[in-house]
Protein backbone atom coordinates (compact mmCIF):
# COMPACT_ATOMS: atom_id res chain seq x y z
CA UNK A 1 0.00 0.00 0.00
CA UNK A 2 1.18 3.61 -0.97
CA UNK A 3 1.46 6.13 1.45
CA UNK A 4 -1.38 8.80 0.86
CA UNK A 5 -3.46 11.53 2.20
CA UNK A 6 -7.38 11.72 1.87
CA UNK A 7 -9.03 15.09 2.53
CA UNK A 8 -12.98 16.33 1.38
CA UNK A 9 -15.63 18.79 1.27
CA UNK A 10 -19.03 17.94 1.63
CA UNK A 11 -22.01 18.98 0.48
CA UNK A 12 -25.88 17.79 1.10
CA UNK A 13 -26.49 16.29 -1.83
CA UNK A 14 -30.32 15.05 -2.52
CA UNK A 15 -30.42 12.93 -5.56
CA UNK A 16 -34.16 11.71 -6.48
CA UNK A 17 -35.72 11.62 -9.72
CA UNK A 18 -38.43 14.57 -8.81
CA UNK A 19 -36.27 16.17 -6.06
CA UNK A 20 -37.13 19.74 -7.16
CA UNK A 21 -40.23 19.86 -5.14
CA UNK A 22 -38.06 19.73 -2.16
CA UNK A 23 -36.45 22.74 -2.89
CA UNK A 24 -38.79 24.80 -0.60
CA UNK A 25 -37.45 22.23 2.19
CA UNK A 26 -34.14 23.20 1.12
CA UNK A 27 -34.32 26.79 0.86
CA UNK A 28 -36.19 26.62 4.38
CA UNK A 29 -33.00 24.62 5.78
CA UNK A 30 -30.04 27.06 4.75
CA UNK A 31 -32.21 29.80 6.17
CA UNK A 32 -32.65 31.89 3.06
CA UNK A 33 -35.37 33.91 2.93
CA UNK A 34 -34.93 36.12 -0.60
CA UNK A 35 -33.05 33.91 -2.81
CA UNK A 36 -32.03 35.34 -6.56
CA UNK A 37 -32.55 32.58 -9.13
CA UNK A 38 -29.68 32.07 -11.49
CA UNK A 39 -29.74 31.10 -14.96
CA UNK A 40 -28.95 31.72 -18.70
CA UNK A 41 -31.01 33.22 -20.93
CA UNK A 42 -32.27 29.83 -22.69
CA UNK A 43 -33.40 28.46 -19.20
CA UNK A 44 -35.48 31.75 -18.27
CA UNK A 45 -38.64 29.67 -18.08
CA UNK A 46 -37.45 27.09 -15.93
CA UNK A 47 -35.96 29.72 -13.56
CA UNK A 48 -39.26 31.21 -12.97
CA UNK A 49 -41.07 27.81 -12.45
CA UNK A 50 -38.56 27.72 -9.33
CA UNK A 51 -38.81 31.34 -8.12
CA UNK A 52 -42.98 30.93 -8.63
CA UNK A 53 -42.25 27.24 -6.57
CA UNK A 54 -40.67 28.73 -3.74
CA UNK A 55 -43.08 31.86 -3.42
CA UNK A 56 -42.27 34.84 -0.84
CA UNK A 57 -38.69 33.21 -0.53
CA UNK A 58 -38.20 34.50 -4.00
CA UNK A 59 -36.95 37.66 -5.20
CA UNK A 60 -36.08 37.40 -8.26
CA UNK A 61 -33.42 35.73 -11.14
CA UNK A 62 -30.86 36.51 -13.18
CA UNK A 63 -30.50 35.38 -16.23
CA UNK A 64 -26.98 36.60 -17.86
CA UNK A 65 -25.11 33.40 -16.55
CA UNK A 66 -22.59 32.73 -19.93
CA UNK A 67 -19.30 30.25 -20.28
CA UNK A 68 -15.91 30.73 -18.55
CA UNK A 69 -17.68 33.45 -15.73
CA UNK A 70 -16.56 35.87 -16.91
CA UNK A 71 -15.35 38.69 -14.08
CA UNK A 72 -17.69 41.79 -15.38
CA UNK A 73 -20.70 39.18 -15.30
CA UNK A 74 -20.57 38.16 -12.03
CA UNK A 75 -19.81 42.29 -10.97
CA UNK A 76 -23.03 42.65 -12.11
CA UNK A 77 -24.60 39.86 -10.55
CA UNK A 78 -23.64 40.99 -7.43
CA UNK A 79 -25.27 44.47 -7.61
CA UNK A 80 -28.18 43.00 -8.53
CA UNK A 81 -28.22 40.66 -5.11
CA UNK A 82 -27.40 43.60 -3.30
CA UNK A 83 -30.01 45.84 -4.51
CA UNK A 84 -32.59 42.92 -4.25
CA UNK A 85 -31.60 42.15 -0.78
CA UNK A 86 -30.99 38.74 -1.45
CA UNK A 87 -29.46 36.32 0.68
CA UNK A 88 -28.79 33.27 -0.69
CA UNK A 89 -28.97 31.79 -4.74
CA UNK A 90 -30.73 29.07 -6.23
CA UNK A 91 -27.98 27.95 -9.60
CA UNK A 92 -30.26 26.12 -12.58
CA UNK A 93 -28.34 24.95 -15.48
CA UNK A 94 -24.62 23.66 -15.96
CA UNK A 95 -21.69 24.88 -15.56
CA UNK A 96 -21.56 28.35 -16.47
CA UNK A 97 -24.65 29.00 -14.24
CA UNK A 98 -22.99 26.96 -11.52
CA UNK A 99 -19.74 28.94 -11.97
CA UNK A 100 -22.19 32.16 -11.44
CA UNK A 101 -23.34 31.21 -8.23
CA UNK A 102 -19.72 30.26 -6.68
CA UNK A 103 -18.56 33.84 -8.13
CA UNK A 104 -21.21 35.44 -6.11
CA UNK A 105 -20.45 33.08 -3.11
CA UNK A 106 -17.21 33.94 -2.82
CA UNK A 107 -17.57 37.51 -2.76
CA UNK A 108 -20.56 37.81 -0.72
CA UNK A 109 -21.04 34.47 1.30
CA UNK A 110 -24.57 33.68 0.90
CA UNK A 111 -25.43 30.24 0.73
CA UNK A 112 -25.74 28.22 -2.25
CA UNK A 113 -28.51 25.64 -3.92
CA UNK A 114 -27.44 24.01 -6.83
CA UNK A 115 -30.16 22.25 -9.33
CA UNK A 116 -26.98 20.50 -12.27
CA UNK A 117 -28.92 20.12 -15.82
CA UNK A 118 -26.00 19.37 -17.39
CA UNK A 119 -23.47 16.17 -16.55
CA UNK A 120 -20.56 19.00 -15.74
CA UNK A 121 -19.76 17.93 -12.00
CA UNK A 122 -18.67 21.08 -10.75
CA UNK A 123 -21.03 21.42 -8.58
CA UNK A 124 -19.80 19.32 -5.51
CA UNK A 125 -16.20 21.35 -6.04
CA UNK A 126 -14.93 24.12 -3.99
CA UNK A 127 -13.06 24.96 -7.27
CA UNK A 128 -13.63 28.29 -9.58
CA UNK A 129 -12.75 29.26 -12.90
CA UNK A 130 -12.97 32.88 -13.87
CA UNK A 131 -11.96 34.54 -16.51
CA UNK A 132 -10.71 37.97 -16.82
CA UNK A 133 -8.49 40.00 -20.13
CA UNK A 134 -8.87 36.30 -21.74
CA UNK A 135 -7.14 34.61 -19.30
CA UNK A 136 -9.05 32.28 -17.81
CA UNK A 137 -7.64 31.72 -13.47
CA UNK A 138 -9.41 29.12 -10.74
CA UNK A 139 -9.61 29.21 -7.29
CA UNK A 140 -10.40 27.33 -4.24
CA UNK A 141 -11.72 27.65 -0.85
CA UNK A 142 -14.33 26.56 1.12
CA UNK A 143 -16.39 29.62 0.14
CA UNK A 144 -16.65 28.72 -2.71
CA UNK A 145 -18.55 24.81 -2.52
CA UNK A 146 -22.47 25.03 -2.65
CA UNK A 147 -24.12 23.57 0.58
CA UNK A 148 -26.90 21.93 -0.99
CA UNK A 149 -26.96 20.10 -4.53
CA UNK A 150 -30.63 18.45 -6.07
CA UNK A 151 -29.90 15.98 -8.64
CA UNK A 152 -33.29 15.68 -10.35
CA UNK A 153 -32.75 13.46 -13.47
CA UNK A 154 -35.91 14.57 -14.64
CA UNK A 155 -33.90 17.71 -15.20
CA UNK A 156 -32.00 15.83 -17.90
CA UNK A 157 -34.51 14.30 -19.95
CA UNK A 158 -34.38 16.94 -22.26
CA UNK A 159 -30.56 17.84 -22.49
CA UNK A 160 -29.91 17.47 -26.14
CA UNK A 161 -28.23 14.52 -27.08
CA UNK A 162 -24.72 16.63 -28.66
CA UNK A 163 -24.50 18.36 -25.01
CA UNK A 164 -25.28 15.44 -22.83
CA UNK A 165 -22.30 13.66 -24.82
CA UNK A 166 -19.92 16.47 -24.31
CA UNK A 167 -20.98 17.28 -21.00
CA UNK A 168 -21.05 13.49 -20.01
CA UNK A 169 -16.99 13.68 -21.22
CA UNK A 170 -15.94 16.99 -19.47
CA UNK A 171 -17.65 15.00 -16.32
CA UNK A 172 -15.05 11.97 -17.13
CA UNK A 173 -12.15 14.15 -17.49
CA UNK A 174 -12.85 15.23 -14.13
CA UNK A 175 -12.63 11.53 -13.14
CA UNK A 176 -9.59 10.31 -15.58
CA UNK A 177 -7.56 12.88 -13.62
CA UNK A 178 -7.91 11.88 -10.09
CA UNK A 179 -6.86 8.25 -11.05
CA UNK A 180 -3.11 9.48 -11.64
CA UNK A 181 -3.63 12.91 -9.16
CA UNK A 182 -0.82 13.61 -7.16
CA UNK A 183 -2.95 13.56 -3.65
CA UNK A 184 -5.41 11.23 -5.14
CA UNK A 185 -6.30 8.48 -2.61
CA UNK A 186 -7.46 4.71 -2.72
CA UNK A 187 -10.79 5.99 -2.29
CA UNK A 188 -10.80 8.73 -4.93
CA UNK A 189 -9.38 6.08 -7.63
CA UNK A 190 -12.03 3.48 -6.19
CA UNK A 191 -14.97 6.28 -6.80
CA UNK A 192 -13.75 7.94 -10.13
CA UNK A 193 -13.47 3.84 -11.33
CA UNK A 194 -17.09 3.55 -10.84
CA UNK A 195 -17.69 7.58 -12.02
CA UNK A 196 -15.77 6.32 -15.39
CA UNK A 197 -17.96 2.66 -15.64
CA UNK A 198 -21.21 4.45 -14.67
CA UNK A 199 -20.72 7.18 -17.89
CA UNK A 200 -19.13 4.26 -20.39
CA UNK A 201 -22.38 2.55 -19.79
CA UNK A 202 -24.90 5.70 -20.06
CA UNK A 203 -23.49 7.96 -22.66
CA UNK A 204 -24.30 5.07 -25.72
CA UNK A 205 -27.63 4.36 -24.23
CA UNK A 206 -28.37 8.39 -24.29
CA UNK A 207 -27.32 8.64 -27.62
CA UNK A 208 -29.62 5.63 -29.15
CA UNK A 209 -32.29 6.46 -26.67
CA UNK A 210 -32.17 9.86 -24.85
CA UNK A 211 -35.52 9.42 -23.43
CA UNK A 212 -33.91 6.36 -22.05
CA UNK A 213 -34.54 7.44 -18.10
CA UNK A 214 -32.45 4.68 -16.72
CA UNK A 215 -29.60 5.95 -18.54
CA UNK A 216 -30.23 9.48 -17.63
CA UNK A 217 -30.13 8.69 -13.68
CA UNK A 218 -27.09 6.63 -14.36
CA UNK A 219 -25.60 9.54 -16.20
CA UNK A 220 -26.30 11.58 -13.56
CA UNK A 221 -25.31 9.59 -10.91
CA UNK A 222 -21.89 9.02 -12.82
CA UNK A 223 -21.44 13.04 -12.84
CA UNK A 224 -21.85 13.24 -9.27
CA UNK A 225 -19.22 10.70 -8.64
CA UNK A 226 -16.84 12.49 -11.26
CA UNK A 227 -17.28 16.36 -9.37
CA UNK A 228 -16.62 14.29 -6.18
CA UNK A 229 -13.06 13.31 -7.30
CA UNK A 230 -12.50 16.58 -9.09
CA UNK A 231 -13.70 18.34 -5.45
CA UNK A 232 -11.02 16.33 -3.38
CA UNK A 233 -7.95 16.43 -5.90
CA UNK A 234 -5.77 19.02 -7.85
CA UNK A 235 -6.06 19.65 -11.70
CA UNK A 236 -3.14 18.33 -13.78
CA UNK A 237 -2.88 18.85 -17.47
CA UNK A 238 -5.82 18.30 -18.90
CA UNK A 239 -8.05 20.67 -17.16
CA UNK A 240 -5.04 23.35 -17.60
CA UNK A 241 -4.90 23.15 -21.27
CA UNK A 242 -8.77 23.70 -21.06
CA UNK A 243 -8.86 26.42 -18.76
CA UNK A 244 -6.00 28.28 -21.38
CA UNK A 245 -8.02 27.04 -24.69
CA UNK A 246 -11.42 27.86 -22.90
CA UNK A 247 -10.50 31.56 -21.37
CA UNK A 248 -7.96 32.86 -24.59
CA UNK A 249 -10.34 32.12 -27.75
CA UNK A 250 -13.71 31.30 -26.01
CA UNK A 251 -14.61 27.82 -27.05
CA UNK A 252 -17.38 26.04 -25.81
CA UNK A 253 -16.56 24.22 -22.39
CA UNK A 254 -17.78 20.82 -22.70
CA UNK A 255 -17.05 20.47 -26.40
CA UNK A 256 -13.08 21.71 -25.24
CA UNK A 257 -12.76 19.02 -22.75
CA UNK A 258 -14.10 16.43 -25.05
CA UNK A 259 -11.56 16.97 -27.96
CA UNK A 260 -8.94 17.42 -25.43
CA UNK A 261 -9.10 14.69 -22.85
CA UNK A 262 -7.73 11.54 -25.65
CA UNK A 263 -4.54 13.45 -26.04
CA UNK A 264 -4.13 14.54 -22.54
CA UNK A 265 -4.76 11.65 -21.02
CA UNK A 266 -2.50 9.84 -23.44
CA UNK A 267 0.41 11.83 -22.78
CA UNK A 268 0.41 11.00 -19.09
CA UNK A 269 -0.32 7.49 -20.16
CA UNK A 270 3.02 7.67 -22.01
CA UNK A 271 4.78 8.09 -19.09
CA UNK A 272 2.44 6.24 -16.21
CA UNK A 273 0.75 3.77 -17.94
CA UNK A 274 0.31 1.61 -14.12
CA UNK A 275 -1.05 4.91 -13.00
CA UNK A 276 -3.87 5.14 -15.31
CA UNK A 277 -4.27 1.07 -15.42
CA UNK A 278 -7.62 1.58 -13.72
CA UNK A 279 -9.25 3.56 -16.03
CA UNK A 280 -7.90 1.49 -19.06
CA UNK A 281 -9.73 -1.49 -17.16
CA UNK A 282 -13.23 0.66 -17.61
CA UNK A 283 -12.69 1.89 -20.75
CA UNK A 284 -10.19 -1.34 -22.61
CA UNK A 285 -6.58 -1.08 -23.90
CA UNK A 286 -4.74 2.22 -23.59
CA UNK A 287 -7.08 4.48 -21.78
CA UNK A 288 -6.09 7.85 -24.31
CA UNK A 289 -6.96 5.82 -27.55
CA UNK A 290 -10.38 4.04 -26.00
CA UNK A 291 -11.48 7.40 -24.80
CA UNK A 292 -10.52 8.70 -28.77
CA UNK A 293 -12.27 6.08 -30.31
CA UNK A 294 -15.52 6.31 -27.58
CA UNK A 295 -16.12 9.92 -28.41
CA UNK A 296 -15.92 8.99 -32.17
CA UNK A 297 -19.00 6.05 -31.00
CA UNK A 298 -20.77 8.59 -29.46
CA UNK A 299 -20.43 11.33 -31.87
CA UNK A 300 -18.45 13.56 -30.25
CA UNK A 301 -16.00 16.64 -31.83
CA UNK A 302 -12.72 15.24 -32.28
CA UNK A 303 -10.68 18.14 -33.12
CA UNK A 304 -10.02 21.31 -32.18
CA UNK A 305 -10.70 22.75 -36.01
CA UNK A 306 -13.96 21.75 -35.62
CA UNK A 307 -14.71 24.16 -32.63
CA UNK A 308 -12.97 26.90 -34.78
CA UNK A 309 -9.99 27.29 -34.03
CA UNK A 310 -7.23 28.22 -36.16
CA UNK A 311 -4.08 26.32 -36.25
CA UNK A 312 -2.38 29.86 -36.10
CA UNK A 313 -3.45 30.06 -32.69
CA UNK A 314 -1.94 26.82 -30.83
CA UNK A 315 1.36 28.39 -30.40
CA UNK A 316 0.07 31.13 -28.39
CA UNK A 317 -1.91 28.43 -26.40
CA UNK A 318 1.53 26.95 -26.09
CA UNK A 319 3.20 30.20 -24.61
CA UNK A 320 0.23 30.58 -22.01
CA UNK A 321 -0.03 26.65 -20.95
CA UNK A 322 3.58 26.42 -20.06
CA UNK A 323 3.84 30.13 -18.66
CA UNK A 324 1.88 29.40 -15.24
CA UNK A 325 1.85 25.11 -15.55
CA UNK A 326 -0.18 22.90 -13.31
CA UNK A 327 1.37 20.39 -11.70
CA UNK A 328 1.66 16.65 -13.90
CA UNK A 329 3.52 13.33 -13.74
CA UNK A 330 5.23 14.33 -17.61
CA UNK A 331 7.28 17.57 -17.79
CA UNK A 332 5.17 19.96 -18.91
CA UNK A 333 7.20 21.77 -21.62
CA UNK A 334 6.78 23.83 -24.96
CA UNK A 335 8.01 20.99 -27.89
CA UNK A 336 5.30 18.21 -26.06
CA UNK A 337 2.86 20.34 -25.58
CA UNK A 338 2.96 22.10 -29.10
CA UNK A 339 2.60 18.54 -30.63
CA UNK A 340 -0.49 17.43 -28.48
CA UNK A 341 -2.24 20.56 -29.69
CA UNK A 342 -1.31 19.79 -33.27
CA UNK A 343 -2.56 15.90 -32.53
CA UNK A 344 -5.67 17.23 -31.34
CA UNK A 345 -6.59 20.56 -33.58
CA UNK A 346 -5.90 18.05 -36.62
CA UNK A 347 -8.10 14.78 -34.81
CA UNK A 348 -5.84 12.47 -35.29
CA UNK A 349 -5.69 9.63 -33.03
CA UNK A 350 -3.58 9.66 -29.98
CA UNK A 351 -0.74 7.41 -29.84
CA UNK A 352 2.14 8.69 -31.48
CA UNK A 353 5.80 9.00 -29.20
CA UNK A 354 5.53 13.14 -27.88
CA UNK A 355 8.59 14.89 -27.77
Amino acid sequence: MQPFTHSAFASRIVFARGATAQIGDEVDRLGISAALVLATPRQSQEAEGILEQIGSRGVGTYLGATRHTPIEVTRDAVRVLQRLSADGVISLGGGSTIGLGKAIAARTGVPQIVIPTTYAGSEVTAILGETENGLKSTRSGPEILPETVIYDPARTDALPVALSVTSGLNAMAHAAEAIYARDGSPLYTAIAVEALAALHKALPEIVKEPQNRAARDTALYGAWLCGTVLAGVGMSIHHKICHTLGGALDLPHAATHAVMLPHTIDYVEEVVPNALAPAAGVLGHRAGQALYDFAGELGAPRSLRELGVLEGDLDRMVELTIAIPYWAPRTIEAAGIRELLQCAWSGSRPGRSFS
